[in-house]
């Protein structure tokens, strides 16, 4: 199981520094299906499986998005001017999206993680101008608009476990940004809203989620160690392609990690 989960972890990190997934889209599906099958779908782990991945993914990605906006500022690829002024408003929108989670059936929230792969998916497919080679010049966000994003792409992210990169990285390449700059600003945004739903599912589930030891509330603290070391060692080893993919293949190869995520957790 955990050798398992530290390989699975090596790929969240590598989709993390150059897709800005925040490890969500590779660490849900695939701790959800190993909770499952260790433990069985009728024991308290099975039954809680959808939220324990969700709330560990979301513990995991404080590190992963943290140790990739570090490499990406290294690497000058982050559009600050873009990214300062959501920060705040996605980490007030991470709190009543981890709070949702812990009143929702994991059925619920395992076919919503489903829905949204799906219509970011066809937006990004039938949407002009996503897979064409774009600059790194953005369009600025209206400060009412700035808001209303930030509070919505936090809500969602923390509800789902899946960081900010399926909302942040299509918003950014339909203001004008390259695949590097987007997926850059997807991790600093990822991480007030990763920052923000582990406290609330470690405080608010602490009650209402008897799983034994090595539960920090919903966050198996084990599985999310196996992560954190997985994680990174694949960012270490992915930087060093930071800014140096194409930015058509990147774009392409962006939607077609989507369509693999969407396909596992649908025929699980």
């Amino acid at each position: 199981m955990y050798l398992l989960l530290l390989c699975f972890g090596v790929l969240a990190g590598v989709t993390t520094v150059l897709f800005g997934f925040g490890g969500g889209f590779v660490v849900v599906p695939v701790l959800y299906a190993v909770l499952v099958g260790v433990y069985g779908a009728d024991s308290a782990q099975g039954l809680a499986a959808m939220h324990i991945a969700v709330a560990t993914s979301t513990c995991v990605m404080v590190f992963g998005a943290g140790l990739a906006s570090w490499r990406h500022h290294q690497a000058g690829t982050v559009p600050w001017g873009q990214v300062r002024p959501l920060l705040g408003y996605v980490a007030l929108g991470a709190i009543p999206g981890a709070m949702a989670v812990l009143v929702l059936s994991g059925g619920w929230i395992r076919w919503a993680f489903v829905g949204y792969l799906a219509l970011t998916i066809l937006d990004s497919l039938l949407r002009p101008g996503f897979t064409q080679e774009r600059s790194s010049r953005m369009r600025p966000l209206a400060k009412p608009a700035a808001a209303a994003l930030g509070l919505f792409i936090g809500a969602i992210a923390a509800c789902l476990g899946v960081g900010g990169s399926v909302m942040t990285v299509p918003l950014m390449r339909r203001r004008g940004a390259s695949m590097t700059a987007a997926t850059a600003a997807a991790n600093p945004l990822s991480l007030p809203m990763a920052i923000v739903g582990t406290a609330t599912y470690a405080l608010l589930a602490s009650n209402t989620a008897p799983l034994g030891a090595w539960h920090l509330g919903y966050i198996d603290v084990r599985a999310c160690l196996v992560l954190v070391a997985g994680s990174w060692l694949g960012i270490r080893l992915a930087s060093r392609w930071i800014g140096k993919i194409p930015d058509r293949i990147h774009a392409k190869v962006y939607i077609a990690l989507l369509c693999a995520v969407l396909l596992a957790m649908v025929v699980h």
